[in-house]
């Protein structure tokens, strides 16, 4: 009998530090709000804080002041698709096919069943919204039906809210749509998107470009809206259809009432803007507020939209139980389709900073851009060189936030949490892939100061971004050292022909094994 006590006791005394256990790891889990706010075709040398002295960027730059500028600070990719793909899976987008620039009418590259940042956070409390630019493709199969349920989208994978630009807004419609349907439409005058014209007196940018109020330099001349023609065909929705110049100030709209909302629970929001991104529209007061022209303007025009989420945040008294990532979706490109002045006003302003390329491009400029984390009271300003990427987004919060990360979800997602929040001696990846949009397979693969470019089409684009876009050829491979030239503009491989066979050996395993998590 007292042997069976003093076992009793022992078990008692096992499930109290089993219990104590588990409430030492639930509690140290934080659930602060999260707000990921993306920009697009946003250059490492746009702001301020990085650099520019065309102008300034004062909330961006406060932002940077009240926490960590990151100088390695990635997305995944070269152009907007696979990125916003990569940052809601942790998936490199080139592990699944139709990741490319989405057209139109694609179907939901993210299909239901795919764990995502979004649902990682929901699944521990958080209310979840995307507002701004989608571009991942709504619908089943068959692309979406404009007309009806749009499903599935960010709903089924995550999201409780969302207002979307569906595409990008150089392809049509120029429409929102709110979480299942398209915005204000009215059924007697139905919408139709297409890849062919619906009849030659369809006006385009081809037949019509007299009355155009900006012009196209390539591939932006099919339907016509708002005096701006654009990649695709589509007719009617006429009540559902928006102004370009308006998009910013909808998009903050819509983000400061669901942050109201939602003040007294933990939040994600996804702020996924347009700017600066073709066609560059910016709203009228924001015209002529810098000298690069339009594109300057809607660098001007996103920082508002970051300034006026922070004030949300002070006047809802919650700034210091959010968490805030600023980021960009890639690297900068001038004439990207519309004779906006970009390359003409440039100046001396240089939109990648030190780096060669920008976006399409493997090249440091294409992904290496503004990265900026802030957490008040939580992060203690300063900078940092660590490597992070948006990629590592859904693993480092699914850790933070304590939500449960299956083996085989978020395969290429590191956790570099304790980099984001700059805690002392934390590191950040180790390695990373770069792709650009898919179409040539090409990658680069930094490791420590060594790039690894691997270009299987043998052809690279946009080289230097203040030129127009260069479409040159190139070696298969080529090998830098950053620390030594940053601008990638010396090929070493012949000197250090050890360091590229490990590489590319490296590069290639990770490719083979579908995972790097």
């Amino acid at each position: 009998m007292h042997r069976y006590s003093n076992h009793m006791k022992l078990s008692r005394i096992l499930l109290l530090l089993l219990a104590a256990l588990a409430h030492t790891q639930v509690s140290a889990a934080e659930k602060p709000n999260i707000i990921v706010v993306m920009a697009d075709d946003l250059g490492y040398g746009d702001l301020s804080c990085y650099g520019a002295d065309s102008f300034k960027t004062p909330h961006i730059d406060r932002l940077a002041a009240e926490g960590i500028r990151f100088t390695s600070g990635y997305c995944s990719a070269s152009t907007c698709t696979p990125t916003r793909y990569s940052f809601l899976t942790g998936n490199y987008a080139f592990r699944k096919k139709g990741t490319g620039i989405a057209p139109p009418n694609s179907p939901a590259i993210i299909q239901p069943g795919t764990e995502t940042i979004a649902s990682l956070l929901r699944s521990v409390g958080y209310k979840t919204a995307v507002i701004g630019k989608w571009h991942l493709g709504l619908g089943g199969p068959k692309g979406p039906d404009w007309n009806n349920e749009l499903k599935p989208g960010p709903l089924e994978i995550g999201f409780d809210f969302c207002h979307l630009l569906p595409t990008t807004n150089d392809r049509v419609p120029q429409v929102y749509v709110r979480n299942h349907r398209v915005l204000n439409l009215d059924p007697k005058d139905p919408l139709w998107v297409g890849n062919k014209s619906p009849g030659p007196e369809h006006w385009t940018g081809k037949s019509h470009r007299h009355l155009l109020k900006m012009d196209w330099t390539h591939g932006h001349n099919a339907t016509i809206h708002n005096g701006i023609s654009r990649i695709g065909f589509y007719t009617g929705g006429l009540s559902a259809r928006f102004r370009d110049e308006d998009l910013a100030d909808k998009w903050v709209d819509q983000s400061v009432d669901f942050m109201t909302k939602n003040k007294d629970r933990p939040f994600f929001l996804f702020f996924s803007s347009h700017d600066i991104h073709v066609p560059r529209i910016p709203h009228e007061r924001f015209r002529g507020a810098t000298t690069l022209g339009y594109r300057g303007d809607c660098i001007i025009q996103l920082d508002w939209c970051v300034g006026e989420l922070m004030k949300a945040l002070d006047r809802l008294k919650i700034a210091e139980k959010t968490m805030i990532v600023f980021c960009s979706d890639n690297g900068p490109v001038m004439d990207d389709g519309y004779k906006d002045d970009a390359l003409e006003k440039l100046g001396g302003h240089r939109a990648g900073g030190p780096f060669s390329g920008g976006k399409y491009s493997v090249f440091e400029g294409g992904t290496r851009t503004p990265f900026i984390t802030r957490w008040k009271g939580r992060i203690k300003p300063g900078v940092s060189d660590e490597v992070v990427c948006t990629i590592d987004l859904p693993t480092s919060f699914a850790k933070l936030t304590g939500a449960r990360l299956k083996n085989d979800a978020c395969v290429d997602s590191l956790d570099v949490m304790g980099a984001l929040l700059g805690r002392k001696g934390a590191k950040g990846r180790d390695h990373l892939v770069q792709q650009d949009n898919g179409r040539g397979n090409n990658y680069g693969f930094r490791v420590g100061n060594w790039k690894l470019q691997r270009h299987d089409s043998k052809r690279t684009r946009n080289l230097v971004v203040e030129q127009k876009l260069a479409n040159r050829p190139v070696d298969q491979y080529q090998l830098f050292d950053l620390a030594a030239d940053p601008g990638e503009t010396r090929n070493v491989i012949g000197a250090n022909p050890q360091v590229a066979k490990r590489l590319q050996a490296r590069l290639q395993k990770i490719l083979d094994d579908g995972r790097s998590r």
